[in-house]
């Protein structure tokens, strides 16, 4: 049987993307994990962090949650994120006593004590595991949908604002993924309808 704490860490991933939802991932570590140097999943290459991943999943409970690209757009990112990370902690299958978040800010209306801390993707073992399972979700859904829209080049930017992916933002219009209240896709399509009228 698993040797649970009994605190959950929570992580978003997403939030300065351009286009896809915001994930977000809430995991109680069982106490006898051992990875080496667990940090901020960004900084770890995809190939490791499928495998870290993996490993976590395997030895912790865990719950993802997702907000939309239409919330998003109607309540904002830092609302979505929020949002997100409450539906993760909704998820578990066991309640925590306490949600070590990652940043300044913290979902509310949760019966769960929340404690924010800065960077804490780098410095607190749950959140780190957090920010890894929320990151491999998000790329693996970003791999899927790239496959129907291959020229924004979602399978390698992810969703973030590359040369290649505002170009052919620039060039072939917004989809359905795209936050349109974002600021650089909300100027390429503020400038496509005036150039249209």
């Amino acid at each position: 049987m698993k040797k649970i704490t009994k605190v959950a860490g929570v992580d978003e991933v997403g939030r300065g993307c351009l286009a896809g939802p915001v994930f977000s991932a809430a995991v109680i570590l069982n106490k006898n994990i051992s990875i080496k140097n667990i940090k901020d999943s960004k900084k770890i290459p995809f190939k490791k962090r499928l495998l870290i991943s993996d490993y976590i999943k395997k030895n912790s409970i865990y719950a993802v949650g997702m907000a939309s690209v239409d919330e998003i757009n109607k309540i904002n990112i830092l609302n979505a994120s929020l949002l997100s990370m409450q539906r993760a902690l909704y998820k578990l299958k066991f309640k925590p006593i306490v949600a070590y978040i990652d940043g300044i800010h913290a979902p509310k209306n949760l019966n769960i004590k929340c404690k924010t801390f800065i960077k804490g993707d780098e410095k607190i073992p749950c959140i780190s595991a957090a920010s890894i399972i929320a990151k491999v979700t998000r790329d693996l859904f970003m791999i899927k949908i790239s496959k129907k829209y291959p020229k924004y080049d979602w399978h390698k930017n992810f969703g973030y604002g590359t040369k290649k992916h505002l170009f052919n933002l620039k060039k072939y219009g917004a989809t359905v993924h795209h936050r349109k209240k974002f600021k650089p896709v909300h100027n390429i399509l503020f400038r496509q309808t005036r150039e249209t009228q």
